[in-house]
């Protein structure tokens, strides 16, 4: 689910809206939301990972594609999932963090974020040996003071300039044209793999063919994030606050 702003704390209470544009700007390096416009490349992310219903879906097609993307885990899925996460190592994609039970980090205050992400982290380190570099925050909402702390942890928080719109249940027509018509060199592409209860992501698996088959006949290359954005895909060895 994508939203296109993040909040600012207020000494009065109430969260002030920030467009993600500033936030990039103030928090380089820290805040993405695409990489420099120079090369053709892009990066398919997917989040809300790993679904037995879609991600197999989804990796058949990269795989029959030869692409590598980038997939957002959501812990409590990894834990009922495991194999899946392990698939999706294995085939050469890059993994990041999606938080442990998708809740809203503009109404969650600091400590129980951190929490968030330290649970899915233990949970990949422990199917994958490493601890993701990447997060991305459930609907793109995060805070400034959580922003603050990612950068002194480690992180690189990705959100994106391209949303597919795909967790509406569009139609695979209504996807693709979503994609290919906002896409630029550098894009960071947001589309999902997984889905709530009865969501229906047909119209996404229909689509990837098509996207990719589009993006290459248009001279982009799609590569992971780490690859796009210039970032290892491990978080380093620096002590969580």
């Amino acid at each position: 689910m994508a939203r296109s702003e993040a909040f600012a704390e207020q000494g009065s209470g109430k969260p002030k809206k920030m467009p993600w544009a500033e936030m990039q700007k103030r928090y380089k390096g820290v805040f993405v939301l695409s990489a420099p416009r120079e090369v053709r490349k892009v990066a398919l992310t997917f989040d809300d990972v790993p679904d037995p219903r879609y991600t197999p879906y989804v990796l058949d097609v990269l795989k029959r594609k030869g692409v590598h993307a980038t997939f957002f885990v959501v812990g409590t899925r990894a834990g009922k999932h495991p194999n899946l996460v392990r698939r999706i190592h294995r085939e050469g994609h890059a993994v990041g963090n999606h938080s442990y039970s998708h809740p809203d980090f503009s109404k969650t205050p600091l400590l129980k974020a951190q929490e968030q992400i330290r649970r899915t982290e233990d949970r990949l380190q422990w199917l994958l040996g490493f601890r993701p570099r990447l997060f991305r925050p459930p609907y793109g909402e995060i805070l400034p003071k959580q922003l603050e702390w990612a950068k002194t942890a480690g992180y690189t928080v990705v959100n994106w300039d391209v949303d597919s719109s795909d967790w509406r249940q569009l139609k695979s027509g209504e996807v693709f044209r979503n994609v290919t018509t906002a896409v630029r060199p550098g894009s960071v592409i947001l589309m999902h793999a997984g889905g709530g209860e009865g969501q229906n992501l047909s119209g996404t698996v229909e689509a990837l063919p098509r996207i990719i088959d589009w993006l290459r006949k248009h001279d982009y290359e799609p590569v992971t994030l780490p690859e796009l954005i210039g970032v290892p895909e491990k978080r380093g060895t620096i002590p969580l606050p």
